[in-house]
Order: structure tokens, then sequence, then C-alpha cells
């Protein structure tokens, strides 16, 4: 019996060893499109693959824009990506891939109706219980939440919107996923044991928050937990991505007013320790989305 443990860990470990964690992201406002970059084995160390030029051009969207791309390897071993198109608007990218290289045709699909200013920064990940992508974004409709129409960016009123889909031709309504009761964005839904975990943006100017906080629930139909007090420090913030390491789970996050990436890290999702001083990132990276790719299809990508 021990023989056999012993056998189940080392091929576990050597699974661990044939991935490669990767990060998505893009530059500027978006035009150039969609970037990778790959890391050490400690997560710190990030190198820029494909000679640092873009992988893909986007050319789906009202603007035609590639920012916020969230990429996800599904059960049968294809990345599907998402990604914000436009400023303002009602569609968000998808695309799909089986090397990172050679991607498929584009197509925008609508999660807006004529209401819907926006639809900023969508998260997919892959829920095994019902063997559906979820698609988590977030939009603000005209009409909706106004006891904090006048907290936030010009007209923008934020709350988190999803929707599910097993073959992105067939996808199910849009539904109000997550309303803490105030603005906010980029919420990335992560699973930590047996219980569902979100890292968001409290995206509240009046009065001043701009930061990432955690939430928590049993199911991805709530309820969730109430929000955490900041878990990064008082610098403004955005586009979290969680991701584990060994015994830790490492948030990697913009602080887009110090123009650079920020990186924190725990082992019960409560004590946080920033280790950002360690961190080097690719140049003029901005949001985006941590995952694991197999090592061999890295190594096309240098």
């Amino acid at each position: 019996m021990r023989r056999i443990l012993t056998l189940a860990v080392a091929a576990s470990c050597a699974l661990a060893a044939a991935d490669t964690l990767l990060f998505s992201f893009f530059r500027n406002n978006g035009e150039d499109g969609l970037y990778l970059a790959a890391a050490s084995a400690d997560g710190l160390q990030w190198r820029v693959l494909n000679h640092n030029k873009p992988l893909l051009h986007p050319t789906v969207g009202e603007n035609k824009l590639m920012r916020d791309p969230s990429i996800v390897r599904g059960p049968d071993g294809v990345f599907h990506m998402v990604w914000t198109t436009s400023w303002r608007g009602k569609t968000i990218g998808y695309a799909q891939s089986r090397d990172l290289k050679s991607w498929s045709g584009q197509k925008a699909i609508t999660v807006g109706n004529d209401d819907t200013i926006n639809s900023w920064a969508p998260e997919i990940f892959y829920d095994k219980a019902s063997r559906e992508f979820v698609i988590v974004w977030a939009s603000t409709v005209k009409g909706k939440f106004a006891e904090t129409a006048d907290t936030g960016n010009n007209d923008y009123n934020h709350r988190l919107y999803a929707i599910r889909t097993r073959d992105f031709v067939t996808v199910s309504e849009p539904k109000l996923f997550y309303d803490p009761g105030f603005q906010v964005i980029d919420g990335a839904v992560f699973r930590d044991g047996k219980r569902w975990a979100m890292v968001a943006k409290n995206e509240t100017l009046k009065p001043e928050a701009k930061y990432l906080f955690l939430t928590f629930a049993d199911s991805l139909q709530g309820p969730w937990t109430k929000p955490t007090e900041s878990i990064s420090g008082p610098q403004w913030a955005e586009g979290a991505t969680p991701v584990r390491l060994g015994d830790a789970w490492y948030i990697y996050f913009d602080k887009y007013r110090d123009k650079h990436y920020g990186v924190i890290r725990s082992k019960d999702l409560k004590h946080w320790e920033d280790v950002t001083e360690k961190l080097h990132f690719p140049a003029g990276a901005r949001h985006g989305t941590a995952f694991r790719a197999p090592s061999r299809l890295v190594k096309n990508l240098e």
C-alpha cells in the first residue's frame, strides 16, 4: 500500500511539473491583442513569450479591442478565451485554441440589451459539477441599483453578471451573479476546497474604495458571505487573478495608478503577505489571468 501511495504522489508531482504557469495580458488600450508570459517555479519571475509580440489581434466587438483576456483550459484540453471588446457596449469576445498559438475565428457574444452601458472584464472558469463554462463580468444597466447611482465614475454603476455554456454556441440568458450592495467589478471565481471563493474589486469612488476583497459561498448560486476588508492595501487595485502555488494562494493584481503589478500570498485566505518587491513582471502588462498549460506547448511559444 505504501508503494502504491508513493507512486501516486510521484505521478502527481510529475503531472504538476509538466505544466507551466502562464499569464494572459494586454498592453495600452488593448488594440494590439493577446500577450502571454510564463512564470518561474516560485511564480515571481515572469518572461514574455512569442518574442514579446501579441499572439492574436482583435477583430470583433464594438471597438475591436482585446482587453482583460481571461483563459481557461477545458477538460478536453482546449483553451477558451474571453475578453473585453469595448469600453461601452454589450458584447464580449471569444476564441479557442489547442496550442495557444493558432486560434479559432473570433466571435462576439452578446451579454447585454439596449439598457446595458458596458460589459467589462469577463472571467471564465469551468464548473465541474455542472460540466459548464461560467463567464462572469461587470455591467452597468440603466435603471438598476439606483441606491448607488452616484457613487462611481461617470454614469457607471456596476454589478456582476454571468452566463453559462457548454459549447459557446448555446449560451444561457445573462443573470445577476453578485450584488454586495455597492459597485463591484473584476470578479474572479475559484475553488478553495469544498467552498467557492471570489476576489473582486470594490469600485466605489464616493467614498473612495477601489480595493480588492474576498467573499465565499457553498454554491455558485450563493449566498455569498459578507465581503472582507481590503486585501490589497491602500493603493488602488484591480484585475485580480488567483492561483494556487504549493501550500499558498497567490493573487496577482494591477496597481494601475502605480503602473505596475503586485502580488500577495496567503495559506488561509485570511492573513496576507505582500511579496511585490520580489515580483518581476512584464513591462506594461495590464489586467489578465493566471492559468496553467502543458510545458510542451509553452516551448513552442518561446
